[in-house]
């Protein structure tokens, strides 16, 4: 379960959707998890489907990998169903004791579920085609507006691609450390809430231990490189707005329009 979390991962591709600019991919995907809140009906949904199968297909990611990175969250999905499904007041449909189940509830159940799902696989599709220098450049880019205003473009952009690359280090980690500790006799699953969580001390402490160590290592091996910042700094490759990443851009705007619109659609 651990190794099927996909956000945070990179794999690298000769796709239209790898060579696009990373400035671009980051816009695109903010203004697709906006329109995601933006749709208030199950058709302002379509477009957004259809923006992430064409998203898919053209990448060339495979399907198995974006619906393992959906797996993780399957108990945030069930749970957030469930409290829509019965705490939702509206017309009764079906009652189990001081629960009741509304036709309100069920179909704010299913929205939310696909609000859920939508939001994790256009993340996804955003690190798994994007690697981790490209990430830190778009992000610096995006953010440089803001310098005027004190904010360190650089350096910020630096600790959020480290953040987001660090996950999936972290999960391997966790894997490893959690086969150890059940192979010396450590039991995760059985038992109640509290106990599950006082089993999970053996697991927390040498994983805070790892993390401190590889922020360490990593922290001795920028100074060894003479990282100074992004004062004076410079780049190989310079990036440009091509014509792809135009289309791409018309493209989401469309999908955001469509997505209005269906709020006027009775």
């Amino acid at each position: 379960m651990i190794k099927d979390i996909t956000i945070g991962q990179f794999l690298p591709g000769e796709s239209i959707v790898h060579k696009l600019d990373p400035r671009i991919k980051i816009t695109v995907t903010f203004i697709f998890i906006v329109s995601l809140f933006i749709v208030n009906n199950f058709i302002g949904y379509i477009p957004g489907l259809l923006f992430i199968i064409i998203s898919i297909i053209i990448s060339k990611i495979p399907i198995k990998f974006i619906f393992k990175g959906l797996k993780p969250i399957f108990v945030i999905i069930v749970i957030t169903a469930l409290i829509n499904i019965f705490l939702t007041t509206g017309t009764v449909i079906y009652k189990i004791g001081p629960l009741t189940i509304t036709k309100e509830g069920i179909h704010l159940a299913g929205f939310m579920v696909l609000r859920l799902v939508f939001l994790i696989t256009g993340t996804s599709l955003l690190t798994l085609t994007t690697s981790p220098i490209s990430l830190t450049d778009g992000i610096e880019h995006l953010l440089n507006p803001f310098k005027k205003m004190g904010v360190p473009a650089h350096e910020l952009a630096m600790m959020m691609t480290i953040a987001l690359r660090f996950i999936p280090t972290l999960l391997d980690e966790t894997d490893k450390i959690m086969k150890a500790q059940m192979a010396r006799g450590a039991d995760f699953e059985s038992g109640n809430i509290i106990k599950r969580a006082k089993n999970l001390v053996p697991l927390l402490v040498p994983l805070f231990i790892s993390s401190f160590r590889r922020a360490d290592d990593l922290a001795m091996a920028m100074e060894a490189r003479c990282y100074r910042g992004g004062e004076n700094r410079t780049r190989m490759k310079q990036l440009k707005i091509q014509r792809r990443d135009i289309i791409a851009m018309g493209f989401i705007c469309l999908v955001t329009a469509a997505s209005i619109y269906s709020r006027f659609i009775k």
